[in-house]
């Protein structure tokens, strides 16, 4: 900690409990990621199409999605055919260049966003979907806000996310993906997310366990209560 309070780890400053980081820095990584990102994660296809499987019966036809830190698409392409309509979102511009190239559905659309500052309307969307991006968020109160925001009353919460505190610990991997600049500033179990989404006005639906990939992932499932 030096004479203004401040407290530096890494590229991370923590100032009076508040969290900033260096964005830009954050931003190339994913950029630069982008191209690699739809192969990397095609070794956990298997975890995924299990996530899928949870959330699908949630979905109908008569809704409206939004979609955010969608990736490359991994989400959007499987998920997106059961509704009305699709917005997948990333604050990457390079990862929307790239969901863009692997199709294109007629009720799917992407856009450059970033979750915690979105532009759209409240209550404009029945359901959101934020798929393993809160654990890597300095400060994801402000993308929980904007979620509880833009969602309608009673609208749905889809957060599957890895919960590296879940199962055998995975110090080794979390220190091998660092190095690379991937960084996770958020580490729950099942409890602590479930408490983490209702300090936001959700209340959970389920939450189940999908083994596979990094780490154990949480698909919790929730409803705006708030």
């Amino acid at each position: 900690m030096n004479n203004k309070g401040y407290i530096n780890i890494g590229k991370v400053v923590y100032l009076e409990g508040v969290v900033k980081v260096n964005d830009k820095s954050n931003k190339k990584f994913w950029d630069r990621f982008a191209k690699l990102y739809a192969p990397f994660m095609k070794k956990d296809k298997g975890a995924y199409d299990k996530v899928c499987e949870y959330i699908r019966p949630h979905l109908n036809k008569d809704m409206d999605v939004l979609e955010l830190a969608c990736g490359s698409g991994q989400f959007s392409f499987s998920l997106s055919k059961y509704t009305k309509s699709w917005i997948g979102t990333d604050f990457s511009e390079q990862m929307i260049m790239e969901a863009k190239k692997h199709g294109k559905y007629e009720n799917l659309t992407f856009e450059v966003a970033d979750a915690r500052s979105l532009s759209f309307a409240d209550e404009e969307f029945d359901c959101v979907l934020i798929a393993n991006a809160l654990h890597i968020m300095p400060n994801p109160d402000r993308a929980m806000k904007e979620i509880h925001r833009v969602l309608k009353p009673n609208g749905t919460l889809f957060a599957p996310t890895f919960l590296w505190k879940e199962g055998k610990q995975r110090n080794i991997i979390k220190t091998l993906i660092s190095i690379f600049g991937f960084k996770m500033y958020q580490e729950w179990d099942k409890k602590q997310f479930k408490d983490f989404t209702h300090e936001y006005g959700f209340s959970v639906v389920e939450m189940k366990l999908v083994h596979g990939g990094l780490a154990p992932i949480g698909v919790l499932i929730a409803k705006k209560v708030s």
